[in-house]
């Protein structure tokens, strides 16, 4: 296999490594769907895009796009062509494996003041003891008011963390299967041990609320109406001594995302009107106001397509049937360690750009969109004219396990959909690893995808 690497001259390695140090930087900013949101609106606004809201109408060469709950975000390139001739879509997924703090978070127990949490996506519970975490998200009070919180991620601010068993009494734990060698339950945050003085009930507790009313002035109640996620607190870092990958949390989905992002950043002047969508709730089933299985996307379009005049369902119908689009979403890159759960012909590997999956699924290809071959023929001569480096694979060999992604959801529009993401080792780890050379390629590819397909 020839590689990303094989192929750079020496202007484009420099720019690869520029780029990926961009998303490096991003990616330790934005561990949570709503800093996603915040930071990508900042730089859409910084590359000409307008609040959807304000404009009253469209024209070839705008660039508009609509934020729902602070959690999506839908960024379009108006076309040439009339919108009923479909749209050339990216859409990546922000949300990634984490623990959120539950409702009534804040207990004592045993002189110790513990956040109970419950976890999001699927993991591995005994990767997230141990490690040093941070507290991002929301408290919103009554009055309406929306407390910010992000405490963990300067060198000055405390860390929190999930305990866990010492080796020394750790016999019959090490007994159980690695499901249950961290049970849900006990993936409690200890938060302190410092009793407020002069207090009889649940000392330690009083002060750990004492604390968040000094420092945010929040109540215990308001953690009715709050969003804190514990996320890993380590910045994302060069990995490999020749600095070619980086590890860190939430490649999965944000490298996708990003990359998708900077694309349709950079896009101007298209035939086809270009969209990137960003959405929530994928590591869970998509579901939700904020996940893709909402009609917010198809709500947007109809407006846009309001705004041309086009307004009956036939008109909305053919829109999408005409659309094509990259289900952007990273894949397994095979690991030395663990060849065996993979078929080397049908794998992706680092440094081999970016990964076209024509069905994802598990076993006999359950719950997945299988890309038709006139659309993947299609994308492949894009790739090969823009000079693209890619590789084809399938989630694992057969019937070893598998997984899901948002693309049968946009199919269900009866549009052409395919995979295409970024390979990643350690997927829903608190640390993954991408290479930098598929990141590149990854954003190359959206770019040319967005400018070329029909």
């Amino acid at each position: 296999m020839k590689t990303v690497w094989e192929k750079l001259t020496a202007k484009e390695e420099k720019k690869l490594f520029a780029f990926g140090e961009d998303y490096r930087k991003f990616l330790g900013s934005t561990k949570t769907e709503r800093e996603f949101v915040k930071e990508a609106e900042k730089l859409a606004v910084k590359a000409g895009f307008k609040n959807l809201d304000t404009v009253k109408e469209l024209s070839a060469g705008d660039k508009v796009y609509a934020i729902n709950r602070k959690k999506n975000l839908c960024l379009f390139v108006i076309g040439k062509k009339p919108l009923t001739e479909g749209l050339n879509i990216l859409g990546a997924h922000i949300d990634s494996p984490r623990l959120d703090l539950k409702q009534h978070p804040i207990y004592e127990k045993d002189g110790l003041v513990l956040l109970d949490t419950h976890y999001y996506g699927g993991i591995k519970k005994y990767q997230w003891v141990a490690r040093p975490m941070a507290l991002h998200g929301v408290v919103v009070k009554k009055d309406g008011t929306i407390v910010e919180v992000c405490i963990g991620e300067k060198d000055s601010d405390p860390v929190v963390g999930v305990s866990d068993l010492l080796i020394h009494l750790a016999a019959e734990q090490m007994k159980k299967p690695a499901s249950n060698v961290v049970e849900g339950e006990k993936l409690d945050v200890l938060a302190g041990s410092r009793p407020l003085a002069k207090t009889e009930k649940d000392p330690v507790k009083a002060y750990l609320l004492k604390w968040f009313k000094d420092q945010y002035d929040i109540e215990e109640d308001d953690f009715l109406s709050a969003e804190i996620e514990v996320v890993p607190a380590d910045e994302p870092r060069d990995y490999g001594l020749d600095r070619s990958m980086i590890m860190g949390y939430g490649h999965d989905d944000r490298v996708c995302a990003y990359t998708s992002l900077r694309a349709i950043l950079e896009t101007e002047d298209v035939e086809r009107t270009s969209c990137c969508i960003l959405v929530d709730k994928e590591e869970i089933g998509s579901v939700g106001a904020t996940g893709m299985q909402s009609r917010w996307f198809e709500m947007v379009v109809t407006k846009l397509l309001a705004m041309q005049g086009k307004t009956s369902l036939v008109e909305i119908n053919e829109t999408f049937t005409n659309s094509k689009m990259l289900s952007s979403d990273v894949s397994n890159a095979l690991d030395p360690n663990y060849p065996e759960v993979n078929d080397p012909k049908n794998s992706a590997y680092f440094g081999g750009g970016i990964v076209f999956m024509k069905f994802t699924g598990s076993r006999g290809k359950g719950g997945s969109n299988d890309a038709n071959p006139e659309y993947i023929a299609k994308i492949r001569k894009v790739m090969d004219d823009a000079k693209i480096t890619f590789q084809t694979c399938e989630l694992g060999a057969v019937d070893v396990g598998g997984g899901g992604t948002i693309a049968y959801i946009l199919a269900n529009l009866n549009m052409d959909v395919i995979d295409a993401g970024i390979p990643v080792q350690n997927m829903h780890a608190p640390s993954e690893v991408v290479s930098k050379a598929d990141v590149y390629e990854g954003y190359r590819a959206y770019k040319a995808f967005l400018a070329k397909i029909r």
